[in-house]
């Protein structure tokens, strides 16, 4: 064999050995992207709670298991015994005689039988019962009452299903959840709603330093008490404002009075069966910016004094119409403290001194309270 014919033979051997690897390579590489096309695919695992549903499947029913046990319910639980529906029988409303009953909410705040409604509840009433929320109703009496901050407290006698401390008004947040507790229409005893403190230190009317809620007070409502989270008092419910003064329908307007103030009056009604306020013996308008402009007065917090009365603390001290009476003692008188309730911090006999602005000038001048006539 020749030398040329060697070589040809040795290269046909490599190609055949080079067509055999390469074929198997190739047919692996094949086989392996047919076996990837043709196989179901794999999805990524999908999170429980955001599981997606193809088209003609059914949705997968995932059971859920609550507990009961909440702050909420628990302090329903704990409340709901000691607030009752209060009921009475009116001044006679025809000339035969027919009495008109009426009904409001209450709460009780004492082991002996104390019990908190608003004045316009049981006021001019003849009798006053209460119905507790088993149902059993018993007769009560009126301690005492106070139209100005619509306070009235009533006495149980014998054993009372349960009685609810007050908490500290003062440290209510906007925003905080409240539950509010009564009897609207009087047919729904025991009726729980639930919202948050909407507002602080509001004024409607005559009332001041109310508590705002959004929480549902219907007619009947009045006089249940505002619930914080910790079961305790927070205010007594006392209206509902349903139309503003051009008539646009409000919802979510309901007021309390804040049970600090609460708390003040039924201390004061349950010793003495009466409240003695502090008294300066004076007019005011409160001031506002628009006001205090219009007046070119430096300040823009304060009353604005418009009568001072006669031989009142404030003409013995001096204090004239026109004066601006912007803090009592280190306390300013501004859209958070009213003056009115700045000198129910106090007491008959105490002496304050008032910072009153007058020609550009600043005057501190002590006044002695006394006890508001009658």
């Amino acid at each position: 064999m020749s030398r040329s014919s060697g070589w040809i033979i040795v290269i046909v051997i490599l190609g055949i050995l080079l067509g055999i690897v390469g074929g198997g390579i190739m047919g692996g590489l094949v086989g392996m992207y047919v076996a990837r096309n043709s196989a179901p695919p794999v999805a990524a695992p999908v999170p429980q709670e955001i599981k997606s549903v193809s088209a003609g499947q059914a949705p997968a029913v995932q059971n859920l298991t609550l507990n009961t046990t909440t702050e909420l319910i628990d302090t329903v639980r704990k409340v709901e015994p000691a607030v009752v529906t209060v009921v009475t029988n009116d001044t006679p409303a025809d000339s035969f005689g027919r009495t008109v009953q009426a009904s409001g909410s209450g709460v009780i705040i004492s082991q002996d039988g104390h019990i908190i409604t608003n004045n316009h509840v049981v006021e001019g009433a003849n009798s006053v019962a209460v119905i507790y929320s088993d149902g059993t109703r018993v007769d009560a009496s009126i301690v005492g009452t106070d139209p100005l901050t619509d306070i009235a407290v009533l006495k149980v006698n014998g054993n009372v299903p349960a009685y609810v401390p007050f908490g500290d008004s003062s440290a209510l947040q906007l925003g905080e959840w409240v539950i509010a507790i009564g009897s609207p229409l009087g047919n729904y005893r025991g009726s729980v709603t639930v919202g948050v403190v909407s507002g602080l230190n509001r004024k409607v009317s005559d009332q001041e330093n109310l508590i705002q809620t959004d929480a549902a007070i219907n007619h009947g409502n009045s006089g249940g008490p505002l619930i914080n989270l910790a079961g305790q008092i927070v205010g007594i419910n006392t209206l509902v404002v349903r139309d503003s003064v051009g008539g646009a329908p409000a919802e979510g307007l309901g007021f309390a009075v804040p049970a600090n103030t609460v708390r003040s009056v039924a201390e004061q009604l349950i010793s003495r069966g009466r409240i003695e306020y502090p008294f300066i013996g004076i007019s005011y308008t409160e001031l506002t910016p628009q006001l205090a402009a219009e007046l070119n007065l430096t300040t823009k917090n304060g009353v604005l004094i418009n009568q001072v009365t006669a031989n009142s603390p404030a003409a013995r001290a001096g204090i004239r119409v026109q004066d601006v009476v912007t803090a009592i003692d280190q306390t300013p008188i501004d859209q958070e403290n009213s003056l009115r309730s700045i000198l129910f911090k106090y007491h008959v006999g105490d002496t304050v001194t008032l910072s009153v602005e007058r020609g550009g000038q600043t005057l501190k001048i002590p006044i002695t309270l006394v006890a508001r006539p009658a």
